[in-house]
């Protein structure tokens, strides 16, 4: 039964992916976001559970990929693909675009061993969680929706995130080895940051989140690289 424990979290991350798509196709994207965030922390803890049960396994990985393709591959694209519908329905297909580059992104994270330590590319739950952000942003802030709900911007996000997503990036795993501060700063430094602007900002932190992920990623590689050299 303890090796079975850790399909089923990963399991309930599909099954959240699932419920997101419903509230999708029921126009419910608010909803949606809270179905993503369910999904990330069945996600986060299958993982966990695998490595202190000493579980771990071929088919957990496995089934972990297949979820994440319905969590955080195909329920961001067709979110983004309802929120373009009612302003283009063909150019809403575009959208699309995400869950296929998420797919290629897992199966590259699969057979990609540089990825112990870092991610090569944007983490498809990072991708998830700041496009079934933005109808909570909009439902926060109606001033922004004029420049979310606008058939350019969401285009060119499609675009932008599915490149992220494949792209030889190296970005920051959110995973310790050690506590001290010397070898986890950038991590530090993004829970600390994070934590103050969900607390100012709320829904609209989480484009800022992923954004400051980003650029901190990019300045501790360069920093590494300097130091290195």
């Amino acid at each position: 039964m303890r090796k079975h424990i850790p399909n089923a979290l990963t399991c309930g991350n599909l099954i959240c992916g699932c419920m997101g798509i419903i509230q999708c196709f029921e126009s419910n994207l608010y909803t949606a976001f809270y179905w993503v965030l369910l999904a990330a922390a069945f996600d986060f803890f299958d993982g966990f559970v695998a490595r202190a049960l000493k579980v771990s396994g071929e088919m957990g990985k496995e089934l972990d990929s297949l979820a994440d393709v319905v969590s955080f591959g195909a329920l961001p694209a067709i979110i983004l693909y309802k929120m373009m519908q009612p302003l283009d329905p063909y150019w809403a297909y575009i959208g699309l675009l995400v869950g296929a580059f998420s797919a290629l992104r897992l199966a590259k994270f699969n057979l990609d061993t540089r990825q112990s330590e870092v991610f090569i590319g944007l983490p498809t739950p990072a991708n998830t969680l700041l496009i079934s952000s933005l109808p909570l942003v909009i439902f926060q802030n109606p001033t922004l929706q004029p420049y979310i709900e606008n058939l350019y911007f969401l285009v060119g996000l499609s675009l932008v995130m599915s490149y992220l997503l494949v792209a030889e990036l190296p970005l920051l795993a959110l995973k310790f080895k050690a506590w001290d501060w010397k070898s986890n700063t950038f991590k530090y430094i993004l829970i600390g940051l994070s934590a103050i602007l969900l607390l100012f900002f709320q829904f609209s932190a989480v484009p800022m989140i992923i954004l400051l992920y980003i650029i901190l990623s990019i300045i501790q590689n360069q920093f590494f690289k300097t130091n290195n050299t």
